[in-house]
């Protein structure tokens, strides 16, 4: 399986779990001292404010939640990736990521920083 694949597994388990509006599950799926940066709220760190900032973030669209890697790599049991993430009409942008492999050989997220991209809206004329 290449990293993408690997890594995709886990934000398709997110996905899951963002459209199911299971914020402790989300949380789940980043490590114990996980710091997730975005622009959607202060910086989150640790599993029980990453679930915090998840119960705010859900809404309607949550069930439009996607993720798809667009490049990765690892080095031991530090990997990386570059993802795309939409939601709905609204949020759309660009996740890079730092993930740890545990013990039991599965990946969680290290490091998240979200980086949004506007949706253009009408123009002034």
């Amino acid at each position: 399986m290449s990293d993408e694949q690997e890594f995709q597994s886990v934000f398709d388990a997110y996905v899951g779990c963002y459209r199911s509006a299971d914020a402790a599950g989300c949380a789940a799926l980043f490590s114990h001292d996980a710091e997730l940066f975005s622009p959607y709220g202060p910086p989150a760190v640790g599993r029980a404010a990453i679930e915090a900032a998840h119960l705010e973030w859900f809404d309607e669209d949550a069930v439009n939640k996607k993720i798809e890697v667009r490049g990765a790599g690892r080095s031991g049991d530090l990997g990386w990736c570059l993802a795309l993430y939409s939601e709905g009409d609204e949020g759309q942008g660009t996740s890079l990521n730092v993930l740890q492999r545990q013990a039991g050989g599965n990946w969680l997220i290290l490091r998240c920083s979200l980086n949004e991209i506007p949706v253009a809206g009408p123009t002034a004329s």
